[in-house]
């Protein structure tokens, strides 16, 4: 037992080993938990709920009742944001006196709240009616330009650069404008994490339509239009195939969020669709913009079979797949003015005044004193050309054949021979965006020489971009809570050594000799090249991220927190076999519940050897903890001999909304090993996170395992990483035999996906969720057996089988599944048709056949009261035979999505091992919980204590709360706060909760609520 400093103990709570004072500095809420087995109830009375405005003390136009009572912190997240009313169940006290319509309407709007086997919600929102009657008008920024402008200058953004997974970004900074190239998934977060304020952002442009480079745009567009009473939109530039990406939004982004994109160039059937500004002759650039401050032109860039003049799709005579066409952006500043002579002007009649600036702007002016008219190159020295910046994306070496014949960049090459030199264009900074196997080519090194002396920037997947990670504070709080607890938390926060090099020798096979390289340099996370003042052309490294380790971080940790190192050790000592730590077993005190459990095995090799320990390297339970069990009735029999290999959960974002600087949007992947994994919801970043947990090729397996995605609703936040991931899936098993994945959610997410599938390879199948309700699987599996009996008696032909099996089971479905008196027919809408079931059939039947190969004995969707088509799901593992003949019950795992407190999920949770619950709220704010359909961290508990769940992991946390939520500890004894990257072995449950009040000595000294003016969240999420 480690000794215990006095400040420690003063840190710790009562039934810690190491102290006898609970912790004091949070304020916890009282909540109110029902006892197991019954319903909630309702937190607040019907009669006081009427529609909740998102700002304080003014009703919403459109729609009354606002919130008129006192709360703690700023309305700055999403899900306070009513949006123009309708959409909400705020608290209002009732008036007295004389009725008034607006009374009457009042008490209308309050007949939308409902309660749902006792609990309020909202039912507008749930039905999807929440929207303000007059939609807004997206307001598009007009900026006072300034020619003359002091500072000009692109930089990297690195998004993507240290996990590979994406494109990274860039801006083009002026003065009273702004431009990014390219919106990789992260780029939010990103500039959350480096202070940038997209609301200054004008324009926006993607190098190709796919993923890789446009996969934070959907988030992006919502986070603008949450932006302000009106919300906000930018323009968005990018070629014809970025038609087929705001086709594919549309199901779920309003059209005022995309009025202003914009697409260039040829469409596959050959027609011009450019909304701009003259498409020049075929040998010109594409002008977009052309103002007094920039002109960018667009070059698209075809893939090529061969190195001759047709173009791929000329040569089959099939239409160019969307999604391969490239772009070449070209930025050309104008001219620098030469320097103005004051003797010249005055020899010409000219007074000092405002007609100098005249001239030096480029104007002609009349001589004061002369009846002639003044020239600007009358009293001006020499013109000097324009910094130019050419941003190249060559994704592949199908595209260096047009790269390298393109007549459009002759302007710019050095050494063209069919333009006199006056007519030459000199690039000074060309930032090349394709991956470092086509870059690096002989071909594309000798075309990077043409361009004489200007500076290359390599801005693709290169290595040495791994070593910083981009998400700083993120990686800090991964790497302090690795060092406190690394059985929970074994991503480090950084790539060791071993990582980058083993990446590195692979991605390195196809280099050419050094001889041959054109000169150039990496980019770096924000490094600059200035454009102006003409004085700065060049480089510039200055606020380039330092480096930063692990042991910094640590070392910095234990200075702040001496203590930490003590509570490290009491951790890592839960994981003792269980005689060891009977000694060390929690007093139990009156204020505080606490369980009486059985520890671990003894695994003390985790916490030196972190990630980097084997799951093979870990014991599994010994004999003393299986006798322990048996005489422990709060231990599910589930965990009798279970393995570290069975399941681990690992929780990849647990924030809600918007991706912000500590936690990333929902997703969850569950491990199951030799068996595959899964995806619960995947928000934008899903893959950087996996990457950041498993490292680059470890994330790549991890994709390439799994066996089915499933997504609880259509808010982007749940949901806009799925086609990266699908992308990528494709891409890594190529010329592999394998089987579509099974992607399972509302049916609003499959029109997205079949539209997005016009840009991009997906190589999925997909099922609608209302098709895996409990009783629209059993119907399913019910009538398939009875099929095929009937079928069975009256022909043996396989086809007269297969229709007997389809119109039996779209009879059962019908009856089960579209029945009026559903309970959740409030909540969403169900099919027009019986086509819906049918079709869903071969999808039920690969279900039916992944599931045994998971591992898996029932999978079922739960409707919950969020949205419309919202659900949640119910995972069951196939029961176990141990050594001697036991039957051992499989676990069941519950992903709650977002919600309200609703008895369905209750009911579907009973008796669960793992109940993940959302909790966006605290207790105290129970009216935004109610306005926008979730729950506070209360309810979430009282939904697993009411289902009896064996533990409860909270996620999905407003913004609000950067570190940690709030939360009232007197009921956390079998429940903890989720983390990203968070790991939870199943193996791990029975010290799960014992771990979450050490955690708390972390975060002592943080602000519960994010004051920050950069948390702006939408109602659209």
């Amino acid at each position: 037992m480690p000794q215990i400093s006095s400040s420690l103990r003063l840190l710790l709570p009562s039934s810690s080993p190491l102290s006898k004072n609970p912790f004091s500095r949070f304020f916890f809420a009282t909540s109110v938990l029902s006892k197991p087995g019954t319903p909630l109830k309702p937190h607040f009375p019907l009669t006081s709920v009427l529609s909740y405005s998102g700002r304080r003390g003014r009703r919403a136009s459109g729609s009354g009742g606002g919130v008129l009572h006192p709360r703690r912190g700023r309305s700055t997240t999403r899900e306070e944001r009513g949006g123009g009313g309708g959409g909400g169940g705020g608290v209002l006290p009732q008036r007295r006196g004389n009725s008034t319509l607006r009374e009457e309407r009042g008490r209308e709007r309050a007949l939308e709240m409902e309660e749902k086997e006792g609990m309020g919600f909202n039912k507008r929102r749930a039905e999807g009616r929440d929207k303000s009657g007059k939609p807004k008008t997206l307001q598009i920024k007009t900026r006072k330009l300034n020619p003359v402008n002091t500072i000009c200058y692109v930089q990297i953004l690195g998004t993507g650069m240290d996990t590979q997974d994406t494109s990274p970004s860039v801006l083009l900074f002026f003065d009273k404008q702004r431009f990014i190239f390219n919106a990789g998934e992260g780029l939010q977060r990103f500039c959350t994490e480096h202070k940038i304020k997209l609301s200054k952002i004008d324009h926006m442009f993607v190098t190709r339509v796919c993923s890789e480079t446009a996969g934070g745009l959907p988030g992006l567009l919502l986070t603008l239009a949450g932006i302000g009473e009106e919300g906000m939109s930018i323009n968005i530039w990018g070629p014809s195939d970025l038609n087929y990406l705001v086709d594919a939004m549309r199901s779920f982004i309003p059209n005022a969020a995309m009025v202003h994109t914009h697409s260039f160039g040829a469409t596959q059937g050959g027609i011009t669709n450019f909304s701009g500004p003259e498409v020049g002759k075929s040998t010109d650039p594409i002008v977009l913009i052309d103002d007094e401050v920039v002109r960018i032109s667009a070059i698209p860039l075809r893939p090529r079979s061969s190195k001759n003049t047709m173009s791929l799709d000329s040569e089959t005579g099939s239409a160019l797949k969307p999604g391969e066409i490239a772009v070449i952006y070209a930025c050309e500043l104008p001219e620098i003015k030469g320097k103005f002579d004051p003797d010249k002007a005055a020899s010409l009649g000219l007074r000092p005044g405002p007609k100098y600036r005249e001239l030096q702007l480029g104007n002609s002016v009349m001589s004061d004193r002369l009846n002639i008219m003044v020239h600007p190159s009358d009293v001006l020295g020499p013109s000097s050309p324009g910094p130019i910046v050419l941003l190249v994306d060559c994704p592949t070496p199908l595209h260096i054949y047009e790269l390298l014949s393109i007549q459009s960049l002759n302007p710019y090459y050095t050494d063209s021979a069919d333009r006199p030199r006056e007519h030459l264009k000199t690039v000074n900074c060309i930032i090349h965006l394709g991956p470092s196997s086509v870059t690096r080519s002989i071909d594309y090194q000798r075309w990077m020489k043409r361009f004489g002396g200007a500076q290359h920037i390599m801005a693709g997947h290169e290595i040495r971009n791994m070593e910083i990670p981009i998400l700083k504070s993120s990686s800090r709080i991964s790497s302090q809570l690795n060092y406190l607890c690394p059985q929970f938390f074994p991503a480090p926060g950084f790539w060791s050594l071993h990582q980058i090099n083993n990446f590195s020798f692979e991605s390195n096979e196809s280099c050419e000799d050094s001889s041959t390289l054109c000169e150039s340099i990496s980019a770096e996370n924000l490094l600059k090249f200035h454009l102006r003042p003409y004085s700065q052309l060049g480089l510039d490294r200055s606020v380039i991220p330092c480096s930063l380790n692990y042991k910094e971080i640590v070392d910095e940790l234990l200075s702040e927190i001496p203590e930490i190192a003590d509570v490290s050790k009491c951790i890592s000592q839960f994981w003792q076999s269980p005689l060891e730590s009977k000694h060390m077993m929690p007093q139990k005190d009156e204020n505080i519940i606490m369980v009486e459990e059985p520890w671990m095995n003894e695994n003390s090799l985790i916490s030196k050897q972190g990630a980097g320990a084997s799951k093979k390297d870990l014991p599994c339970l010994s004999d003393s903890w299986t006798e322990m069990l048996k005489h422990n009735p709060d231990i599910p029999a589930c965990l009798e001999n279970v393995t570290r290999e069975d399941m681990e959960i690992i929780l990849l974002g647990t924030g809600s909304s918007q991706p912000s600087k500590y936690r990333n949007v929902s997703s969850i992947f569950v491990n199951l090993f030799s068996r595959g994994s899964l995806l619960l919801d995947c928000g934008e970043g899903t893959l950087a996170q996996l990457k950041r947990r498993f490292g680059v090729k470890g994330a790549d397996e991890a994709v390439k395992s799994l066996k089915f995605i499933w997504i609880s609703h259509i808010h982007a936040d749940h949901h806009t990483g799925l086609a990266r991931i699908l992308a990528l899936r494709c891409q890594l098993l190529k010329g592999v035999p394998h089987e579509p994945l099974l992607v399972i959610g509302p049916r609003p997410l499959k029109r997205f996906l079949d539209a997005y599938s016009r840009l991009e390879d997906l190589d999925m199948q997909f099922l609608d969720c209302r098709h895996t309700t409990e009783a629209s699987m059993d119907a399913f599996l019910n009538s398939r057996d009875s099929a095929e009996d009937c079928s069975s008696e009256h022909s043996d032909n396989s086809i007269n089988r297969n229709v007997g099996v389809e119109t039996v089971t779209t009879r059962r479905l019908e009856t089960n599944l579209f029945a009026q008196s559903s309970q959740t027919q409030s909540y969403w809408k169900r099919p027009g048709s019986p086509v819906d079931a049918v079709m869903a059939l071969p999808v039920l039947m690969r279900l039916k056949e992944v599931l045994p190969a998971a591992g898996l004995e029932a999978l079922y969707s739960v409707p919950v009261v969020h949205c419309p088509q919202a659900f949640g799901v119910v995972l069951k593992a196939t029961e176990r035979v141990n050594s001697v003949g036991k039957v051992i019950p499989g676990w069941k795992l519950v992903y709650s999505g977002d919600t309200r407190p609703c008895q369905a999920l209750i009911d579907a949770s009973h008796g669960a091992t793992v109940l993940i619950h959302e909790a966006t709220f605290e207790d105290s704010m129970g009216d935004e919980a109610i306005a926008r359909n979730h729950s506070t961290t209360g309810e979430a508990v009282g939904v697993g204590t009411s289902a009896d769940a064996y533990r409860i992991i909270l996620t999905h946390f407003s913004q609000r709360y950067p570190k940690i939520p709030v939360f009232d500890e007197n009921h956390m004894h079998k429940t903890c706060i989720a983390f990203d990257l968070m790991s939870v072995n199943l193996a791990d449950l029975p010290v799960l909760p014992k771990v979450l009040p050490y955690l708390k000595v972390l975060f002592r000294n943080e602000i519960i609520v994010d004051e920050s003016d950069d948390v702006q969240e939408s109602v659209l999420y």
